[in-house]
Formats: structure tokens, sequence, C-alpha cells
């Protein structure tokens, strides 16, 4: 299905009936990812999940956008659906902007749950080693890309970034690079206490995007958490160790 908001296509599934659980996904993903939790919780509840701008069918914001704009657009599309009250499951980057979307005042409805999946939100701390190393880079960046030398290695700086970038940065379009430099900066840490309501936090234990220490100090940061520990699975634990991450859904929403 697709809906329209703010002139973008959005994207959209809306599967079952009852209780409304919204999923939210991680960056560079889609919603077809997320078939099995969507299936499972679909048998119980009415599930609303969809590809935010950038990723999967729903084409990329107009401009460079940050997790702020990210929120400002998932609040704008669940008012389309007229919701009061729903819990959400989100996943990595889905994280981030369950995060500020719930700081915000006067939200036009209430999360009544909340799964968090290998979410990200926590801003790791640079070693001496990758400061020296980033503060290396754009020192080079910036001498590559006077006149003289970029015409003499117009490719030099791009060949910089591809080295030193993530699969996600190299993969990604420019707005979309652009938008990822501004998401990943961004400590969303003091905003993780403001989340309220019952939380469960899934982590894989051998997550190296978003580390199990980042589950950890979510779960003392949330007032009305608990971590369910997936041993040997990555980030995607979900995917990794599925009938583990639907049994405990299926209990978190059944309880």
């Amino acid at each position: 299905m697709v809906k329209k908001i703010d002139s973008i296509a959005v994207n959209y599934i809306d599967a079952g009936d009852g209780d409304v659980v919204v999923l939210l996904h991680g960056w560079g993903a889609n919603i077809t990812l997320y078939a099995g939790i969507i299936q499972v919780l679909s048998r119980n509840h009415r599930v609303i999940a969809f590809d935010m701008p950038g990723f999967g069918k729903t084409p990329e914001p107009p401009e460079p956008w940050c997790v702020d704009d990210y929120a400002d657009f998932v609040i704008k599309f669940l008012a389309s659906f007229e919701l009061r009250r729903f819990s959400v499951v989100v996943h990595s980057f889905g994280g981030r902007v369950l995060f500020k979307l719930n700081a915000r005042e006067n939200l036009p409805f209430v999360i009544d749950k909340a799964v968090l999946i290998d979410s990200a939100g926590i801003l790791p701390k640079k070693s001496f080693r990758q400061r020296v190393s980033l503060r290396c880079y754009k020192i080079a960046r910036a001498v590559m890309s006077t006149r003289a030398l970029h015409f003499l290695y117009p490719d030099a700086v791009d060949n910089m970034r591809r080295r030193r970038g993530s699969a996600d940065y190299n993969n990604a379009t420019p707005t979309m690079r652009a938008t990822l430099v501004k998401v990943v900066n961004e400590d969303l840490e003091p905003l993780i206490h403001l989340l309220k309501c019952p939380t469960l936090l899934i982590w894989g234990d051998q997550d190296t995007a978003t580390p199990l220490s980042d589950g950890r100090r979510m779960e003392e940061l949330i007032p009305d958490a608990g971590l369910v520990i997936c041993e040997g699975a990555g980030h995607f634990s979900f995917a990794e160790q599925a009938p583990k991450v639907h049994g405990a859904l299926a209990s978190f929403f059944a309880s």
C-alpha cells in the first residue's frame, strides 16, 4: 500500500487486527526484512510497518535529513491513521527515531509498550587513535580538495571517502550519505530515560554496530526495562535467532 505524506509516497503494510503495533526499521533496511516479526505480531495485533524516506520503496527525502526530520515525518504518517495509542517495535536506526519522537511535548498519541532490538542512540566514544585518524583524514581531504590538486587527481577525495566510509555510507546516494552523517553524529543518550513505558530490549551479544554494552546502558536508563540477550547473534538478532525473538515478542505483548 502507498500513502502520500508531504508529497512523499510511503510504502507501508497494515496487517492484522487488534491493538496497534508500529514497526520502525533500521538504517539501510526495509519492511520486507521484518516479515517474520510482522507475521508473528499480526496474529493478535494490527501491525503498521512502513519504509521510511530513503529506504525500500519509499523515495528519499528532498534534502539531507537529521533524526528530528524523521521524527517529524513519523508523527505525520501516524497521524494519518488517527491513532491515539499504540506500541512500537524498533530496530537500530528506528530506535533513534523513537527516542527523538518520545521526547516531544504534546504528542497526539500514547506509546503503551516498546521493544528495542539492537537499538542505536548511544554515541560511541572514539579512541585516541580514532581521533587522530579522523583529524588526518580531514586535513588530507581539505588538501586534496584544493583546485590544483583536484585538477590533477579528480578522484582522490572520492577514493579516500570510499576507503574510510562504511558499507552503508559507500552504498548510499549523496543525499542519504549526508543524512547518515547527521544521524550517526548525534548522541541521544540524554533522551533515553524519557521512555517511561514498559520496554523490552533484545540484543545480540556479538553485535558490533550497537554493542551489547549499549543495551545494558539502555536497561539502566529506561525505568521499566528488561533485557533479552541472543547469544551468538549480531546486529540483526531478530533474523539470526528468529524463534527466540518471536517468542520474546509474543510473551511481552501478551502480558
